[in-house]
Formats: C-alpha cells, structure tokens, sequence
C-alpha cells in the first residue's frame, strides 16, 4: 500500500501501477522507483579537474539524489574555506576526493530528511560531520547517518561550522607529542592562523606560557594585541629574532618543550631557537611551500633528533 499512497494524479494511473507491481518480473524495482525518499535540488560548488580555484570551480544545480533508509539528508547552514579546501581543488593535498567533486570539508547543517531505519536523529536537529567528509559546499548533503554528530543548538553556528578540522588539529597537538603541565611553556609560528589562535586560548586554560611567531607586515601590532588578549605569553615578529641569542627575551618563561611549525623555511628555524635541549618540533603545515631548515647547532647541541 505505501506505493500507492504516495502517488498523486487519477484512479486509473495507481491502477496501472499496481498492475505493473503485480505482474511484472521487475516488481520491486517498479515500487523503489515510486517509494524513494529524494534530497531537494542543491546549488553546489563543483570542480571537474585540479588546478587554480578562481578558474576551475563553478557553481551548478544538482539533480536530487536518493536517501537511502540509513541516509540523513542535511541543509548545510555553514562550511567554511581551509587552506586544506583550496590546496584539495589545487590537487596538492595528499588526501583529496576523485574529481569531478564537490569542494568543502567541513561544516555545520540542519537535518531536512531521516531516511526510513534512522532512530537517532530527526528534522531540525543540528549536526557536524565527524571525522569530516568532502563535499560540503552545497546547499544539501546525504551522507549516511554513522558520519553526523549532534550538536546543541546554542553552539554558535561559526563555531560549530569550523570545529572539526582546526581546533582538533591543536587539542591533539598539545596532549599527543610531549607530557604538558601547568607552568611549562610551547613556542609556535603561523600563529595568527585559526589552529594557532587554538593553541594560544588551549594553552592558557592548562596554564601553559604560549610563545608566538608572527610575520613582519602591515597590522602586525594589532595581531600581537589580539594574540595577548586571547592568552599568548609572548609574540614575537621574526625580525625581533634575528639576534644570536633568542632565550634572552624569555623574560623568566621556562624554555619550552615543544614547538609547532606550519610555515617551514628560516620560521621553523625561529621555533627551534627558543626550543630547550631534546625539545620535540612539530611539524603540521608549509605554508611558506619552502623546505624546514634546521641549524646544524641544532641537531648537535639540542640532541635535534626529535623534529616530527
């Protein structure tokens, strides 16, 4: 009966339908195709091959697509713009979805449609992708239920729109290379970025002395202020470190013992200047796209084998 009671047009078009349920060898074929659940029309931001993102993306109407019964079928609300979204339509991100494919790697939505054996979520539940899954700029996603996670809805949609990939990236940071305790300190560059912004405000909960490195460019002091009121111990621009002896300007914070590099080139050699002896640098980004260079002093005198 439930065929049948989601047609809409005259008597003699369910009969029809009913006949071909009936004796047609395709019958349960015949009644997916009038039984299926179906996502809206979605504006989507598309690209068919790698390459600059301002030439190779475009933005397209996608056909609806089917949900099927452990499917959710989300509005997106939000999804924000990662350095890792741009360097995947590049195609210089090692971890990439096959083209043509549909850019975005994180997000918050709004769910729009259960599929028929979801339990555990229903329309208007606020949800994250967690891990986070490409395809997020479009108007609606339909992923299968086990990849969303709830959220409140009190969260603040530009929180929850970015909490996966950046603030993860530093909370795991900081517990999983070197044992912090309260008093002890880190040095970090790239930190006006969102991970470093991250680290600074997860180190100032736990009692950690943060460090930061900043480009010399125009506004750089108004960065230094925002980092200070967001909890940083100390910001340096990387023309401040240009002297022979950078543990000068500790000012009486413990050396620290770790250090994360995002930026490589002559910045990564600044984190490991303030690192104390058998320090642990790590490195998560290149934003600089130069190699890390490391001071022969370095790997002689810091026991400089620990560089991950």
């Amino acid at each position: 009966m439930a065929a049948a009671a989601i047609v809409r047009g005259p008597s003699q078009q369910v009969s029809r339908i009913w006949r071909f349920a009936k004796f047609s060898n395709r019958q349960s074929v015949g009644i997916r195709a009038y039984s299926a659940l179906m996502s809206p029309p979605s504006k989507a931001v598309v690209y068919e091959h790698h390459g600059a993102p301002d030439s190779v993306t475009r933005v397209i109407e996608r056909l609806p697509e089917e949900i099927k019964e452990n499917d959710l079928c989300v509005k997106m609300l939000a999804s924000p713009i990662n350095p890792s979204d741009i360097n995947r339509i590049e195609g210089v991100y090692p971890i990439r979805p096959q083209v043509p494919a549909v850019g975005g790697y994180e997000g918050v939505g709004e769910v729009y449609i259960v599929g028929s054996a979801v339990r555990d979520f229903a329309p208007g539940d606020r949800v994250i992708l967690s891990p986070p899954s490409s395809g997020t700029w479009q108007t609606f996603v339909v992923k299968e239920q086990s990849v969303w996670h709830k959220i409140s809805k009190d969260t603040p949609i530009e929180y929850a729109a970015t909490i996966i990939v950046n603030p993860l990236s530093a909370l795991r940071m900081l517990e999983d290379f070197v044992s912090l305790n309260s008093g002890d300190s880190i040095v970090q560059n790239g930190a006006t970025s969102t991970v470093g912004q991250c680290i600074v405000q997860l180190a100032q909960l736990r009692g950690i002395h943060s460090i930061n490195i900043i480009r010399d460019r125009p506004g750089s002091d108004e960065a230094k202020e925002t980092l200070k009121k967001l909890g940083a111990a100390e910001v340096f621009t990387e023309s401040q470190l240009n002297l022979k002896n950078v543990k000068s300007l500790l000012d009486g914070i413990p050396e620290p013992a770790v250090g994360f590099n995002c930026v490589g080139g002559d910045s990564a050699s600044l984190v490991l200047k303030f690192l104390r002896h058998g320090g642990t640098m790590v490195t998560y980004g290149g934003m600089s796209k130069k190699p890390v260079s490391v001071s022969t002093s370095s790997f002689i005198f810091k026991d400089g084998d620990d560089l991950i």
